[in-house]
């Protein structure tokens, strides 16, 4: 899977370069956030504007980036389509992410 990542302050900005975050692309996605808080990253906002289709699996990778950081870090999303967008409001995950528009406006909160 096709991650980016950039540095803005002490956010790590990582942006997801798949159309999917899936079940074959999820464990993927987790190994590559927990190798990034292991190495210290703590505040994350993740880009997946490009993601047009979630399934549970790759929230669950997502869930599993939050509760790595837990209360030492945050984990803001940025631009979701609105299949993403409908599968967050759907698990009620809205209510545990901070979701934004736009990659500066996730910074900027």
């Amino acid at each position: 899977m096709g991650y980016k990542t950039r540095q803005e302050g002490d956010t790590t900005v990582v942006t997801v370069e798949e159309s999917r975050l899936d079940a074959s692309l999820a464990g993927g996605f987790k190994d590559f956030m927990v190798d990034l808080i292991d190495a210290g990253s703590m505040n994350f906002v993740i880009d997946i504007s490009g993601v047009s289709f979630m399934d549970s699996s790759g929230l669950g990778a997502v869930v599993a980036a939050l509760k790595q950081v837990g209360s030492n870090g945050s984990v803001k999303l940025a631009g979701p389509q609105k299949a993403v967008s409908d599968l967050f409001d759907l698990t009620c995950m809205d209510r545990i992410f901070k979701i934004y528009a736009t990659v500066d406006e996730a910074l900027n909160a």
